[in-house]
């Protein structure tokens, strides 16, 4: 693939990651904020401790979230799509359209879901602020480890297809992947700071929501960049039309 193509992929992919970014943020804003707004609730009713807000909270839950997601889903688009230059030709004989689908699937299970499941998300109120750096650092290592765990059982099936067939060997891989969480999940210490009158309903639409949000984004993201990259990498419809109308124009005019 040529410079000029990846660029353009880079470009398609950002404007894809914008598009999905502002369904994020409907669903964030719909989903999320109605959550975290009880959590301060919850928080400004057991705590005497109130500090000065050198930002309101209607920016938050207004400009300061729709630029956070914004950006997010520009920064993210970038990568993806870049993603997608690499495993184009190499994870199968799929198309742009397939191969974004497949790459924004992997990406949402090794990037957010599996880290989830190990350390999920919070609300606002939860969690000791002492330990915000321990946290940060086990779930940032926890997203590397996913994502290179599952490079590697792409290229651990890749390897056994001719063997096995492709069917066994992604049988094979994802075995393999599991297994590796799995380990990690094990040796990896857990974090459990929610307060013990915490509601559990909020807690769990909370989490939900989030998930909710981020199913979006990558889902969103695989469809849109799949058809801008299917228009730009495999115009052969519009061409085969064009050269259509251009017989049948010669043919009328003998």
């Amino acid at each position: 693939m040529n410079s000029i193509s990846v660029r353009a992929l880079l470009v398609r992919g950002m404007l894809a990651g914008l598009a999905a970014g502002v369904l994020a943020l409907i669903v964030a804003y719909l989903l999320g904020e109605p959550r975290v707004d009880s959590a301060i609730a919850y928080e400004d009713g057991h705590s005497h401790e109130h500090g000065v807000e050198l930002v309101g909270r209607t920016m938050q839950s207004t400009a300061g979230l729709a630029t956070g997601v914004l950006i997010y889903g520009v920064a993210i688009g970038g990568i993806a799509g870049l993603a997608v230059c690499v495993a184009l030709g190499r994870i199968g004989r799929f198309g742009p359209r397939a191969t974004a689908a497949l790459v924004s699937i992997g990406a949402l299970i090794a990037v957010y879901v599996v880290p989830f499941l190990k350390y999920p998300a919070n609300p606002p109120s939860v969690g000791d602020p002492d330990t915000i750096g321990k946290r940060t650092t086990l779930y940032f290592l926890m997203v590397a480890l996913s994502v290179l765990l599952a490079v590697a059982a792409t290229i651990l099936g890749k390897r056994l297809a001719p063997r096995l067939g492709n069917w066994y060997a992604t049988v094979a891989a994802a075995a393999a992947f599991v297994t590796a969480v799995g380990l990690a999940y094990a040796f990896l210490p857990a974090i459990n700071e929610v307060p013990k009158d915490f509601s559990a309903t909020l807690l769990w639409q909370f989490r939900l929501a989030a998930l909710a949000i981020q199913a979006t984004l990558w889902v969103s993201f695989g469809l849109v960049f799949g058809h801008l990259a299917e228009r730009l990498l495999s115009p052969r419809p519009a061409a085969a039309t064009t050269t259509g109308t251009t017989t049948g124009a010669a043919t009328a005019a003998h």
